[in-house]
C-alpha cells in the first residue's frame, strides 16, 4: 500500500507555477491611517506657520548672547548633576547589595526619600536652607554663612545631582544583578576584593546594562535643569523668560529655547548610540 501511493505521488503531473501570479496584500487601514497623519502634520504645521507668531524673533534670539550663556549654564549644570548623581548612585548601589544591616538601610531610606519626594520640592528646600541653618560649619572651629553658600548654583547642583543619585542607584543595582553569581565567586576564589572585583570584572559587564539607561537619565537631566529657574539658576530657559518678560515675546522664545533643547538632546543621542554599541559589542546579535 505504502508503494502504490509512492508511485501516485511521482506520476502525479507537475503543477506549472507560471500560470500563478503574486498579488501582494493591500494593508488599506495602513494607508487610511498614513493619510489621516499626514493630513493633520500638514494643518499643524499650517497653522504654526500663519499663526500669530513672529519667526524672524526666533531667528534673531536664537544666537543672542544671553541665551547662548543659558544654554552653557544648562550644558555644564547637566554634566556636574549627572557625573556626581552617578557617583552617589554607585556608591548607593553598593552599599544597598551590602550584607551590612546599617549600610543597606541607609540606602534604602536615601532612595525612598529623594525617589518619594517632586525635585521641584527639593531644589526649593536647598536654596531655603538658610532658613532653618543660619550658619554652616563646626562651632569653635570655623562657620559661615548659609546663604552665601547655597547660591543658585551650588543650590541646583546639590539638589539635582542627589536626586539623580537615588535613581542612578536603581540602574546601577539592576545592572549589577544581571552579572551571574559565579563572577563574584570566580573573583573570591582568586583573592580579589569585594572592591577589586567589582571594579575589574563585574562593572565593566554590568555596563551594558547600565548605559541605556544611564543615557536616558542623562538626556532627561538637560530638560530637568530647566526646574532650576524656580531658583534663579540662570539657565536656558530662565534667561528665555527673563527676555519675554521684557520684550513680551513669549511664544518666540520658548520655541528658541525648545529648538536648543533638541539640538542638544539629538547630539546626546548620537553619543548614547556610539556607547550602546561600543560596550553591547561582544553581545550583538548577526543579521542571517
Amino acid at each position: 500500500m505504502t508503494d502504490l501511493r509512492a508511485n501516485t505521488v511521482l506520476k502525479s503531473p507537475a503543477v506549472d507555477l507560471s500560470e500563478y501570479h503574486y498579488v501582494p496584500r493591500r494593508y488599506y487601514g495602513r494607508i487610511v491611517a498614513s493619510v489621516i497623519i499626514l493630513a493633520l502634520l500638514a494643518l499643524l504645521i499650517n497653522a504654526f506657520a500663519h499663526g500669530k507668531i513672529e519667526w524672524r524673533f526666533v531667528g534673531q534670539f536664537l544666537t543672542a548672547r544671553a541665551i547662548l550663556f543659558g544654554l552653557g549654564n544648562t550644558i555644564v549644570m547637566s554634566i556636574l548633576a549627572m557625573a556626581l548623581g552617578v557617583i552617589f548612585g554607585v556608591i548607593i548601589a553598593v552599599m544597598r547589595m551590602s550584607s551590612n544591616p546599617v549600610l543597606s538601610g541607609v540606602a534604602i531610606g536615601y532612595t525612598w526619600i529623594f525617589r518619594g519626594t517632586p525635585l521641584i520640592l527639593q531644589l526649593l528646600l536647598w536654596f531655603n536652607l538658610a532658613l532653618i541653618f543660619p550658619t554652616i560649619g563646626i562651632p569653635g572651629l570655623f562657620q559661615l554663612q548659609t546663604v552665601d553658600i547655597m547660591t543658585p548654583f551650588s543650590a541646583a547642583l546639590l539638589g539635582l545631582s542627589i536626586n539623580q543619585g537615588a535613581y542612578t542607584s536603581e540602574v546601577v543595582r539592576a545592572g549589577l544583578i544581571s552579572v551571574d553569581l559565579g563572577q563574584y565567586e570566580a573573583a573570591k576564589s582568586i583573592g580579589m576584593t569585594r572592591l577589586h572585583a567589582l571594579r575589574r570584572i563585574i562593572l565593566p559587564q554590568a555596563m551594558r546594562v547600565i548605559i541605556p539607561p544611564i543615557g536616558n537619565e542623562f538626556i532627561s537631566m538637560v530638560k530637568t535643569t530647566s526646574l532650576a529657574s524656580m531658583i534663579q539658576y540662570s539657565e536656558l530657559l530662565y534667561n528665555a523668560q527673563t527676555i519675554y518678560f521684557a520684550n513680551a515675546r513669549v511664544m518666540e522664545l520658548l520655541f528658541v529655547a525648545g529648538i536648543w533643547y533638541l539640538v542638544v538632546v539629538t547630539l546626546l543621542s548620537l553619543g548614547q548610540n556610539r556607547l550602546e554599541r561600543y560596550f553591547g559589542r561582544g553581545t550583538r546579535r548577526r543579521n542571517r
